[in-house]
């Protein structure tokens, strides 16, 4: 892993606005197109802030769902703050094999989540075998790919993400239902 691609900051929906404005008013960032995310519990707005080389990433999650892994967290930590860090590699695969050799507990994404891809995107049969063994998520926009792997959650709240791009430049919005989704049950298997 190489460096920090992003941090995802969670915080009140109603304070959504002020921290978006707060962060282009002090950094030389744009804002990307706001999207909604579907939790399983409720849904939540995401809007990142890059810098014009993209050396600054930040995502902002906000929701006004109470039970939502980001309401969790706020109410867990009493108010915003960084959820998960992201960091960026150049051999996914090689990378979550270390992690994993060092004891890095992996969020369990469904067999089905790959069939899907297997199905969407086309893949040889071999590289959908292959991230679902790593655990690894995956999107592509045009030739552009993006593959994502998340670790459980810390303390039920904190996580990390690992991340290659090959040319992908989002933040792999259409997986997050899937990762929220494995969340909740990784929350709700031991309590």
């Amino acid at each position: 892993m190489h460096r920090v691609d992003h941090i995802a900051q969670t915080m009140q929906y109603e304070e959504f606005l002020s921290w978006l404005l707060y962060y282009v008013a002090l950094f030389d960032v744009t804002k990307t197109p706001q999207v909604e995310i579907a939790d399983t519990l409720g849904l939540v707005q995401s809007q990142a802030v890059e810098s014009p080389d993209r050396a600054l990433r930040i995502t902002l999650n906000g929701s006004m769902g109470a039970q939502t892994l980001s309401s969790r967290f706020l109410h867990h930590y009493m108010g915003a703050g960084v959820q998960h860090i992201a960091f960026e590699t150049g051999d996914i695969f090689a990378s979550v094999a270390a992690a994993r050799a060092n004891d890095l507990q992996c969020l369990e994404i469904p067999r089905n989540y790959y069939d899907d891809v297997e199905s969407k995107f086309g893949l040889a049969p071999e590289l959908v075998e292959k991230l679902a063994r790593y655990g690894i998520l995956y999107d592509r926009d045009g030739a552009n790919e993006y593959f994502q792997f998340y670790s459980r959650a810390f303390a039920k709240r904190v996580f990390f993400e690992i991340v290659e791009r090959r040319g992908y430049q989002a933040y792999g919005a259409a997986n997050a239902p899937i990762r929220l989704a494995a969340q909740a049950r990784f929350k709700g298997s031991d309590g």
